[in-house]
């Protein structure tokens, strides 16, 4: 089976149960301040799984690009990716548990006829405040699963959220493919690390909100929310052991092989794994439509781990010459009938791949420097520090093997306990921040971030008002406190110009207009004006935002109700983001703002 037959054969199932399809939503998410990229086909629903009614409906169906960093470090084994494609469906308030397993169960063995025996699911069991969810066990059950195919865990396991301290959350029921290794121990179950047991979907039910006082009340509108990775599942379909014997590694993988092999170098087979997966990531991040340039900051910071990451593991098998743009092309060439944005921004990809690749190898030969200068001066023991072995790899991308050949040249060695514990530190420090910042969840949708986000589109509107319709926005990130605003220009902003975008802003604040929202035809919304970010992945049917005399905008948002509400807006601060691409950050002050 092919992955385009697959991704069609899901959504048209879902589409014959009355799902509408919805077009996969960029990389970066525009509605949720608590994740850097959308990790889940549920992030750009967010809105609507808090309420607000969707213009296709509340049975959803999508294949969504998504992009996680938590388990960045087991990428290069048989399953775990950076970059993969979640193949998913959702229910608005409409069916719940029942009608969702039974798809599942029905897409599973009836559409891709795999065997039952190979299936084996988790569900909730249950703890002091909230009961076991005997009702997904009871409804495996009537499918013919066994007992012994149903596995009961915790909340670490087997419940989802709340985002934060309160909010929408509940059980969820994981399934599995049975891999037919034998198991590890008695014990041995999906939650197992041993690869008998593969996670291939989740169903998430949202069925409760947790209150301030920590108690969980039922939800007046449940949702279901599940995800399917269309990368492990094409790998059991096809008999594979492994992802990237797959047809959507086996190019970039072959390229790869013959760059080697032109070059007489040989290279670890986890390696040219973590390159394939990376070129992947870092290629999809850079053809989004927002264009993401490598930086010290958020998404520009793991695009340039990625990139960097890359160049040490060529490095490493001594091979000094930029060879990612050769790997980009051929990933662009496989993907561009499915995903047009990376034919579209193929020339951004490849200049920055090679921008950010010629930087670091510079870097590296920094590092090269800084290594002879440390053997030069280590004490008489002749043993390298293992915080001087840690300071080469964090400051200057130094791979620790590369340390040790040095180190071995120079008839010395390297104290690898000592780096061990450092690295663990650093790596127990960098997963506990991705996961707060990676785990994903409905986003605070609060009176505040409604407000903030009416804000964004006063700004994106006065900002063309005084610099000119060359200006478009590029990005935007809301928090409780402030909103940050990304968009295209090719120079700074004077403060005359600011003060009188903040000016613009405060007088429809001022004029207390009402805000009114139309569901519309694309085509009819940009026949009134309407401004958009992603014109390549709006739906048919989408929202467009009125603030009369001021703007027009496509979004899928929390909105204030009146420009009055938002009390007097200032801008804070204007910095470049990016190669042609300047940021605003702003916030909300309480009482209007005196002309």
């Amino acid at each position: 089976m092919t992955a385009s037959e697959l991704r069609k054969m899901y959504v048209n199932f879902f589409e014959e149960k009355g799902h509408k399809v919805i077009a996969s939503a960029s990389l970066l998410p525009e509605n949720d301040p608590t994740v850097l990229f959308t990790t889940a086909g549920m992030h750009p629903l967010v809105p609507y799984l808090l309420g607000e009614s969707h213009p296709k409906g509340r049975r959803l169906t999508a294949v969504q690009k998504c992009l996680r960093t938590v388990d960045i470090d087991e990428v290069g084994d048989d399953t775990h990716l950076t970059f993969f494609e979640m193949m998913g469906n959702w229910s608005l308030g409409d069916y719940f548990k029942k009608e969702s397993i039974s798809m599942s169960y029905d897409f599973l063995t009836n559409v891709l006829n795999i065997p039952i025996e190979r299936i084996a699911v988790t569900i909730f069991e249950g703890d002091l405040t909230v009961p076991r969810d005997t009702e997904s066990e009871t409804i495996w059950k009537d499918k013919g699963l066994k007992q012994s195919q149903i596995y009961c865990y915790g909340r670490e396991e087997n419940w989802w959220g709340p985002a934060g301290q309160t909010g929408p959350c509940g059980p969820d029921t994981e399934i599995f493919y049975d891999m037919g290794k034998p198991k590890c121990s008695e014990h041995c179950g999906p939650a197992c690390k041993c690869g008998k047991y593969v996670e291939i979907w989740n169903n998430v039910f949202m069925q409760f909100k947790k209150e301030v006082d920590g108690s969980f009340t039922e939800l007046q509108q449940k949702n279901v929310d599940t995800g399917m990775g269309l990368e492990r599942i094409l790998t059991i379909l096809n008999g594979k052991k492994n992802v990237y014997d797959t047809e959507l590694f086996i190019p970039v993988m072959t390229r790869l092989d013959c760059i080697l092999g032109e070059l007489n170098a040989i290279m670890p087979l986890r390696d040219k794994r973590i390159i394939c997966d990376h070129i992947r990531a870092a290629s999809f991040i850079l053809g989004d439509p927002q264009k993401i340039s490598p930086s010290n900051t958020e998404q520009g910071y793991i695009l340039r781990r990625l990139i960097r990451r890359m160049i040490r593991l060529f490095k490493k098998s001594g091979i000094n010459q930029n060879y990612l743009c050769d790997l980009a092309e051929v990933l662009i060439h496989q993907y561009k009938d499915v995903y047009s944005e990376l034919a579209h921004n193929e020339r951004f990809i490849l200049e920055q791949l090679k921008k950010e690749s010629d930087l670091f190898l510079k870097t590296l030969d920094l590092g090269l420097k800084k290594a002879d200068q440390y053997m030069g001066e280590i004490n008489e023991d002749t043993i390298l520090s293992g915080e001087l072995a840690f300071k080469l790899y964090d400051t200057y991308g130094f791979p620790i093997e590369f340390t040790c050949e040095l180190a071995q040249e120079k008839g010395c060695s390297v104290d690898m306990e000592s780096f061990r514990e450092k690295f663990t530190e650093h790596q127990n420090k960098s997963r506990k921040g991705s996961e707060e910042k990676f785990k994903g969840g409905l986003a605070d949708h609060s009176i505040k971030t409604a407000r903030l986000h009416t804000a964004t589109h006063l700004l994106n509107a006065a900002l063309s008002k005084v610099l000119g319709d060359e200006i478009s926005q590029r990005g935007s990130n809301i928090t409780p406190e402030r909103l940050r605003f990304d968009f295209s220009f090719h120079r700074k902003v004077t403060p005359e110009e600011l003060e009188e975008v903040e000016r613009i802003v405060n007088e429809a604040i001022h004029r207390k207009i009402e805000i009114s929202m139309k569901e519309m035809k694309l085509e009819e919304a940009y026949g009134v004006g309407a401004v958009g970010v992603f014109t390549n992945k709006y739906e048919e049917t989408v929202k467009v935002y009125f603030i009369p005399g001021y703007s027009v905008e496509i979004c899928g948002g929390p909105h204030a109700g009146n420009t009055g509400d938002l009390g007097s807006f200032k801008i804070m601060k204007e910095e470049a983001s990016s190669a042609g691409v300047r940021r605003i950050k702003a916030i909300l002050k309480e009482g209007i703002h005196e002309f």
